[in-house]
């Protein structure tokens, strides 16, 4: 068995009251997830707090600077076929930040309606906790992917 690597994800929100309206998700543009919208983030590095690689990967993949975090999930994705790409995903969400969201190399940003996110063009785990997220609760999941990005497995706990 190997060790899932550390990472982060963040998705920036918008507001209407009490209820999101609208989500920051990023078009990735190369390396892994390529051809995918997602929300941003990646690796945490060796000597860097997970809060802090969050940050980062926010500040690196769309030019924004995260002040707040929340912590609203953790996500475990196994592939079996592909184990050096076995991870464990610190989820948050933020809503703020100074400065715009803006291309990257890597990323390129969008704002969607909540009722209008793409999910046929994301990870096919999203569809299963991110509605649970944007609708305030807090998630602990485990996806197990087969060949194809085909969901093999998957559990999705409500906190």
């Amino acid at each position: 068995m190997t060790t899932k690597k550390l990472y982060t994800l963040i998705f920036l929100l918008k507001w209407d009251g009490s209820v999101v309206s609208e989500v920051c998700l990023a078009m990735k543009k190369r390396g892994f997830g390529v051809g995918r919208w997602n929300g941003v983030g990646g690796k945490v590095e060796k000597d860097e707090t997970i809060d802090d690689a969050a940050r980062r990967e926010a500040r690196e993949e769309v030019g924004v600077e995260v002040s707040h975090l929340t912590k609203v999930g953790e996500l475990t994705f196994s592939f079996p076929q592909h184990e050096g790409w076995d991870q464990f995903v610190h989820v948050y969400t933020s809503n703020s930040w100074v400065g715009e969201p803006s291309e990257s190399e890597e990323m390129r940003p969008a704002w969607f309606a909540v009722e209008s996110i793409p999910y046929k063009e994301m990870w096919p785990d999203d569809v299963f906790w991110l509605p649970h997220m944007l609708n305030g609760k807090k998630v602990r999941g485990s996806f197990t992917f087969g060949e194809g990005d085909l969901i093999l497995d998957h559990s999705v706990e409500l906190l």
